[in-house]
């Protein structure tokens, strides 16, 4: 089965302010988690701060789009290996 093809969200995606930091931080849990077994390991990250509606991510203050999109990838890699997504 071919792989869709996603666009990466941009920081101005307006889907983004619908994100609360709970939100991003129950993410943040779970990028930390699906990326260990690639050894991305992210101890300190978390979230920052709000910006114009936009919850920032403690990477070096990255907007949460970053952390969408990786998670996005990671969620791929284990399709694509037959991971389940509840694993």
């Amino acid at each position: 089965m071919a792989a869709r093809r996603r666009r990466p969200m941009l920081p101005t995606d307006p889907r983004i302010r619908g994100y609360t930091d709970d939100h991003i931080r129950t993410l943040l849990a779970e990028v930390q988690e699906r990326g260990r077994e690639f050894g991305l390991i992210f101890p300190s990250a978390c979230t920052d701060k709000t910006i114009d509606g936009r919850v920032l991510v403690r990477f070096n203050t990255a907007p949460a789009s970053t952390l969408l999109n990786l998670l996005s990838l990671l969620l791929d890699v284990g399709r694509e290996r037959g991971t389940p997504c509840g694993s």
